[in-house]
């Protein structure tokens, strides 16, 4: 799938996150089952807020294990650079063919609301091909504030 040119190769990754764009877009909670990225609706754990978001993780060909991390700011940092807020953690904003544009989620530093909220959105989107990711990684879905 990497370093191929073929937009076929991204068809499988670029399905589910369709998927999960339009559940996000259509936030409603029902009750829980199998916790796979593709179920077809967003479920909360026990929560009072509904769900509008399914974070995730994306893993490179070239990553070596290592999930992809962007910065939390639009400023123009390096992630490895100590002291550099960056995330692993992203919200799939629209999926066009093999490039989908993600939305940067920073962890919740409130500690009021951190159990039930434990992202929160940033001002930091991407837009990555689809053919450069290996693997995605759904975390528990949740509400994010301002989506």
């Amino acid at each position: 799938m990497c370093n191929n040119n073929n937009s076929n190769e991204c068809r499988c990754i670029a399905e589910i996150l369709t998927v999960i764009n339009i559940l996000q877009d259509n936030a409603e909670c029902a009750d829980a089952c199998l916790d796979t990225c593709d179920r077809g609706f967003l479920g909360c754990a026990v929560s009072t807020v509904g769900c509008n978001t399914r974070p995730i993780m994306l893993y490179t060909c070239a990553g070596n294990g290592t999930p992809w991390s962007m910065p939390t700011t639009k400023e123009n940092v390096d992630c490895t650079t100590v002291g550099v807020t960056c995330s692993s953690v992203f919200r799939v904003e629209k999926v066009d063919g093999c490039c989908a544009t993600f939305r940067v989620l920073a962890a919740n530093t409130d500690p009021t609301t951190v159990d039930t909220i434990p992202y929160v959105a940033t001002n930091s989107f991407f837009t990555m091909n689809l053919n450069c990711v290996c693997a995605i990684r759904c975390l528990q879905d949740t509400f994010v504030e301002a989506v």
